[in-house]
């Protein structure tokens, strides 16, 4: 067996030599659709969550139709969409309010935990982790296999919802009570089988499929590092995804307790969230009574403010990565980066109830949650200010991935600067469920998340398959992206201050104060521009699936394991990785981030290289004290 020593008396050992007695061929079924390999995996979770993105995206477009022009037909598809998801939603190609209320919900579920939720932490981080640690697979390669089909089942049946009798879910992403209790129910719905409960059903296996990722990763991250990778010398992407699992790990069980709860009552006749005195359509309802509405949303807040940050601190790692290689200097402040991570993951679960102000809770609640949501803005500055200070002075490459990645600062700066109003109980009562909410949640996640993980897909994309995708393409793909997503939502801001209703059918025209003209149009009126924005995003999202799929096989093949000259120990394994990674099993000797160190032949020393004699005396940010003893 070759070996080297590690100055701490660890071997550096042939991964081949050392798995070998247990490597065998695997079928087509084991090897790519059961497949307990964390990199198969991670792609099935990325293509997976493509699909959602791309299926919740087209919901969207449709809204945005019925918005620009409420009561009018949709061109060309608009019957045919009748005869796909029943008599109900678009007589004649006109969508009906129930519809529109139906894409609603489900466009908001499935972007969120159907789409960007794995895509940027089970997808990049099942693929990345366990090559940035060092490791040859996850903790538990079985549990991260039923991980993903529990996601799949869970997506499937809110597909499945669109097409039984009266529709998919109508109650909003949120699903809050009691509507969400008594919604599809009666002599037209099957007591079960009904968007309402399948959407509950399918929330209780996305949230299974989180917690078990969850578990995953966090012993992944703790028990199976490399020699020599110490806490302080993890590439920051990792850093991001620890804390993630920690936030779903800690507050997706309470959800998932709600959502058998609300099971519970819609099947079972319990009363959690149902009080007493209810009166629907005219007649008294018959419930025990006794149960709170305001406990589901309590609920679903406790999860729904980290759920935030599960949606952008993969973002942030992955954008960390690409900033650093490609303005080819140290990241700038990087424990500040690790400590403002983990305070941004503590501080999460002390802001939920600023979701909630229209409840009328007490002066005293009101100001603690307040506080707290100001607070919690500053580890985002901080993080934000320190990829900002990384560009300066940096020799930087604008390769696509780094297009995504610069775009992500502004927008997400624009995100939480415009958040910083609905944290005060005083401004929130009048921009709460207007566009303006709207606005600052999708720069957030739309221009902000969701440019990151286009990012870290043209980044990574040569790790995984061997392949380049296509640099032209890629740019075509940006531009119009960036435009539209601006022209999307900063009308938006305009909309919510006007005062027009987030979840309106018709658009606001009933609403006399969206009539008052802003920047030359109506509150109204925008809507016609943001939605051929939108439809012009969609067209822009075209160059970008040809380019994937066609790269996957015809892409320029990578001439080394390491084409953006990087450091971090993902790109001393083989593009694509084969059977446990790594030729030999890494051993780190240095931090992730060793960019232009002085007097060296090239501008990036990776994390694996030893330390050389000259080094002991220069003083370099990323390296450790002990190195320089």
């Amino acid at each position: 067996m070759d070996a080297t020593t590690h100055p701490h008396g660890t071997p550096e050992t042939d991964h081949h030599d050392e798995h070998g007695h247990e490597h065998h061929e695997l079928g087509f079924w084991r090897k790519y659709i059961f497949s307990t390999d964390h990199k198969v995996i991670g792609i099935q979770y990325g293509i997976s969550g493509l699909l959602f993105l791309f299926f919740g995206f087209c919901l969207m477009m449709m809204m945005r139709w019925q918005l620009a022009y409420p009561g009018q037909a949709l061109p060309v598809i608009g019957k045919a969409l009748g005869y796909i998801f029943g008599p109900g939603s678009m007589p004649d190609g006109k969508m009906t309010p129930e519809f529109y209320n139906s894409l609603g919900a489900m466009h908001g579920t499935i972007m969120i935990f159907a789409g960007v939720v794995p895509l940027a932490f089970a997808a990049f981080g099942n693929f990345v982790v366990p090559l940035q640690i060092g490791a040859p697979d996850m903790t538990f390669p079985k549990v991260n296999a039923a991980s993903y089909w529990a996601f799949v089942v869970g997506g499937v049946i809110m597909l499945v919802s669109f097409f039984v009798p009266g529709g998919a879910a109508k109650g909003g992403w949120t699903s809050y009570t009691p509507l969400g209790v008594i919604a599809d129910k009666g002599p037209n719905f099957n007591p079960f089988f009904n968007g309402q409960t399948l959407w509950l059903l399918g929330f209780i296996f996305l949230i299974t499929s989180s917690l078990l990722g969850a578990i995953n990763f966090i012993t992944t991250i703790i028990q199976l590092r490399a020699p020599g990778l110490t806490w302080m010398r993890l590439p920051f992407f990792v850093w991001a995804q620890f804390v993630t699992a920690f936030l779903l790990l800690l507050a997706f069980p309470p959800l998932e307790a709600a959502v058998v709860m609300q099971i519970m009552d819609r099947l079972a006749s319990t009363s959690f969230f149902m009080p007493t005195g209810l009166v629907v359509n005219g007649a008294a309802l018959q419930v025990s009574g006794g149960g709170s509405p305001l406990l589901w949303q309590h609920l679903f807040w406790f999860l729904g403010h980290p759920e935030v940050y599960v949606l952008i601190l993969p973002g942030m790692g992955i954008v960390a990565e690409i900033i650093a290689n490609n303005s080819r200097k140290p990241l700038w402040g990087y424990k500040s980066l690790v400590f403002a991570a983990l305070v941004l993951g503590f501080l999460s679960f002390v802001v939920w109830a600023h979701h909630m102000w229209l409840t009328g809770m007490g002066s005293a609640v009101s100001a603690f949650f307040q506080t707290t949501t100001l607070i919690i803005s500053i580890p985002s500055v901080i993080i934000l200010s320190a990829f900002f200070i990384s560009l300066w002075g940096g020799s930087i490459r604008f390769t696509v991935p780094m297009l995504f990645a610069t775009a992500f600062l502004p927008m997400f700066g624009i995100g939480g600067l415009t958040g910083i109003p609905l944290a005060f109980n005083s401004a929130d009562l009048y921009l709460h469920d207007t566009y303006y909410v709207i606005a600052h949640f999708h720069y957030i996640v739309a221009p902000g998340t969701i440019f990151a993980l286009f990012a870290g897909i043209y980044y990574w994309f040569p790790k995984a398959t061997g392949r380049m995708m296509n640099d032209f393409w890629g740019k075509v793909h940006f531009w119009p992206s960036l435009v539209c997503m601006n022209v999307i939502f900063l009308p938006m801001f305009l909309q919510g201050m006007l005062g027009m209703h987030r979840r309106w059918y018709d658009g606001g025209q009933g609403w006399n104060v969206s009539g008052e003209h802003i920047w030359g149009l109506t509150g109204f009126q925008w809507n016609t521009p943001i939605s051929i924005a939108a439809w012009v995003m969609g067209l822009a999202q075209i160059p970008f699936i040809i380019n994937f799929f066609h790269s996957i096989w015809k892409g320029r093949k990578v001439e080394n394991d390491n084409p953006w000259d990087a450091t971090t120990l993902e790109w001393t394994a083989p593009s694509p990785p084969g059977h446990g990674n790594f030729i030999k099993a890494p051993v780190a000797y240095r931090g992730p981030y060793e960019y232009s160190l002085p007097r060296r032949g090239k501008d990036y020393t990776m994390q694996n290289e030893p330390i050389e004699a000259s080094e002991l005396t220069t003083a370099h940010p990323t390296r450790e004290p002990v190195l320089r003893a």
